[in-house]
């Protein structure tokens, strides 16, 4: 009768830790939550001696691509000297990528009547 009763709690302790090894191996097989591969990009175009948006909001981690659109070199510039491009001339780009929030005001350094602002919110 001990040997059926020992035998009996074994089994069961065996049974619950086949049950606990396939639950743990359900979990690790699941499917992952997908995530963005990369970051947001945003296209700025510095067209007619302005750009195009002027303002933008963006969330932190998006990069922000200035492009020149215009016959005339242009620059991009951070108020705060955060970011500076070279001088840009036709189809040239420059990309910044905004990590913390705030407020960058910008301009064109060539044409400092050219103003634009990215804000960066969560």
């Amino acid at each position: 009768m001990r040997l059926a009763r020992s035998l009996s709690v074994s089994l069961a302790l065996f049974a619950c830790a086949v049950v606990a090894l396939l639950a743990g191996v359900a979990l690790a097989l699941r499917p992952l939550p997908a995530y963005a591969a990369s970051a947001a990009t945003l296209q700025v175009a510095i067209t007619k001696f302005a750009f195009d948006p002027k303002e933008i909001t963006v969330a932190p981690g998006t990069k922000v691509v200035w492009t020149n659109r215009d016959d005339t070199p242009h620059s991009v510039a951070a108020n705060d000297k955060s970011f500076a491009s070279k001088g840009l001339d036709t189809d040239d780009a420059y990309e910044h990528t905004f990590t913390s929030e705030g407020d960058f005001g910008y301009i064109c350094t060539v044409h400092p009547f050219m103003t634009g602002v990215v804000h960066v919110r969560k």
